[in-house]
């Protein structure tokens, strides 16, 4: 018996220390529009707690939409995901729509905190139209898009035993419930209050042949990267806006004060962001045509005597290309009017005031050089005619020629340069 009490001693404390070491489930946080930087931080976390040999890993999810092709990266991600995915519609208030609907039918498990909602999946709302806006597409067009969402959301329900119907309504009607219509219609799998509920509840649940051991277990958050910050920042349509009129202001600032160079360098990274974004976001035609003439209007009535005619025309045109830059239907891609009004005074202002006076500027008279001295009378310090002869004029003598002869003492005055020679002609009182 004493020597059985060692050996059952060390086995219970290796058991023990493995049991701990299992105990480990990693989590993330997803907070607006789903772009490509959260398809990237969705799947280098799966990596990462696939790695960790955690049970699971949480996605706390509170997103209004996004793009419709980072949606499908984390649905494939969810699908071939070696640890279980667990998706937490999270904290109250929070809702999963759109885009949102589909990742969280897509997890292995799909739970929702209270007073939390889910749907609205129309398949333009999650960026299916990669011009940015409804109008752009045509009732075939519409309703090939429809059906392909329908198809897509049927198929990621039915691989995970969820409501095939409710889910098809989401995309058709654009169908949205709350967490607790969502348990009863089978749309999710349970109701948690926080995390330690969740992980409380799920515990010994059998998912993909493994059975969960999460009650108690340490939560390590994965955190995202400085770049994948970045870009989850720039990917923003309020970003873009803001670089939009950063290289607005920047190049023409450079084009009125020709030589400043620091607005002209600022203005093209901001035009290059600007128009990587856009091919990224759902960017409106009509509503970059409709900037583009404001400026065009803010510029022509700094030349044109129209007494602010223009410049009224281009603060309305500009205003109404910022409402319809991106698709204010949809809460993923919407300015605020604040935003858009605060825009709109500034950018008037600083046509009006900087642009205006930096471009007036450049057709006021020479007040430096040589060309100064047009006009200007002195009186001659010896014999001028056609062969030379001798000013003092600024503070410098120069050689002088005149048609006609000038004798000495007699007012010049000074008509035009021939090199260093000023031409003079007789000043007649």
């Amino acid at each position: 018996m004493r020597r059985t009490w060692p050996t059952i001693l060390l086995s219970w404390l290796l058991g023990t220390a493995a049991g701990v070491a299992a105990e480990r489930v990693n989590l993330i946080k997803v907070e607006g529009p789903i772009g490509p930087a959260t398809a990237g931080f969705i799947s280098r976390a799966i990596d990462q707690a696939a790695e960790n040999q955690s049970q699971c890993l949480v996605i706390q999810l509170d997103t209004p939409g996004g793009l419709l092709d980072s949606t499908k990266t984390i649905v494939q991600k969810f699908l071939g995901s070696p640890v279980p995915t667990v998706v937490y519609v999270a904290p109250a208030g929070a809702t999963a729509t759109s885009a949102g609907c589909f990742i969280t039918l897509a997890a292995d498990l799909a739970v929702m905190a209270p007073a939390t909602s889910i749907g609205a999946a129309h398949p333009v709302a999650i960026g299916g139209n990669p011009v940015g806006g409804e109008e752009k597409l045509d009732d075939t067009m519409k309703q090939k898009l429809e059906n392909y969402a329908v198809s897509y959301i049927e198929i990621i329900a039915a691989r995970r035993n969820r409501n095939v119907e409710w889910a098809k309504s989401s995309v058709k009607e654009s169908a949205s419930i709350s967490a607790e219509k969502a348990l009863q219609l089978k749309v999710i799998d349970l109701i948690a209050k926080d995390v330690p509920d969740l992980l409380a509840q799920i515990d010994g649940r059998e998912v993909g042949g493994h059975k969960l051991q999460t009650k108690g277990a340490e939560v390590i958050e994965i955190g995202m990267s400085a770049r994948e910050r970045v870009f989850q920042l720039l990917w923003r349509p309020e970003v873009m806006f803001i670089l939009m009129l950063i290289a607005i202001y920047g190049i023409i600032g450079e084009l009125s004060n020709p030589g400043a160079i620091l607005p002209g360098v600022v203005g093209a990274i901001a035009l290059i962001l600007a128009l990587y974004m856009a091919a990224i976001l759902p960017v409106s035609l009509a509503g970059v045509t409709l900037i583009v003439l404001a400026l065009g209007l803010f510029i022509a009535d700094i030349y044109a005597p129209t007494h602010g005619v223009l410049t009224v025309g281009g603060i309305v045109s500009f205003f109404l290309g910022a409402l319809m830059l991106f698709d204010r239907a949809d809460p993923a891609f919407r300015l605020s009017l604040s935003i858009i009004i605060s825009a709109t005074v500034v950018t008037a202002l600083f046509f009006i005031a900087i642009v205006g006076a930096g471009l007036r500027a450049q057709f006021l008279p020479v007040r430096a050089g040589r060309e100064t001295m047009l006009g200007k009378v002195t009186p001659a310090l010896a014999r001028i005619d056609a062969s030379g002869g001798k000013v003092f004029i600024e503070g410098e003598y120069w050689n002088a020629v005149s048609e006609t002869v000038v004798e000495k003492g007699q007012p010049v005055e000074v008509i035009g340069f021939d090199g260093l020679t000023l031409k003079v002609k007789p000043k007649t009182q």
